[in-house]
């Protein structure tokens, strides 16, 4: 199976960087029944940012809003999934790195099955230039 690579938007929330936090802002989207495609976090200069690639994005504003939740406007980031082979991710990269593009970040896992998935930043400058590159659908 070939990879499948789509852009989408993300949406970031700097919280404090203290346990439970996570819990509490996923709580907030699960009881409005929101779907998440990617969720990431990772500590940021004290404090801890949150990446959320929603399926839904006006119902996850509408969430996050209401529970006085501020997120950052709207961004690209791509999502890939596809068959665990060997070598899945590289291909992806090196497409990148012909192309003088330089991932921002990059997280893969697989999930099971023979499948991974991946999501992966650029710069806001090169998001046309990648999705060309990776032939996005």
């Amino acid at each position: 199976m070939a990879d499948r690579i789509m852009k989408t938007d993300y949406f970031k929330l700097e919280t404090p960087n203290r346990p439970g936090e996570g819990a509490r802002v996923l709580k907030v989207l699960r009881d409005a029944r929101v779907n998440l495609l990617a969720f990431t976090g990772f500590p940021k200069g004290g404090k801890t940012q949150m990446d959320f690639v929603p399926s839904n994005a006006a119902a996850f504003k509408k969430a996050m809003r209401k529970a006085g939740l501020p997120v950052s406007g709207k961004k690209a980031v791509f999502l890939i999934q596809g068959s665990d082979r060997v070598g899945s991710i590289h291909r992806v990269m090196e497409k990148l790195g012909n192309a003088g593009i330089n991932a921002t970040a990059v997280d893969a896992v697989t999930g099971g099955k023979d499948r991974y998935g991946a999501i992966l930043w650029v710069k806001a400058e090169d998001v046309r230039k990648a999705a060309k590159v990776l032939a996005v659908s």
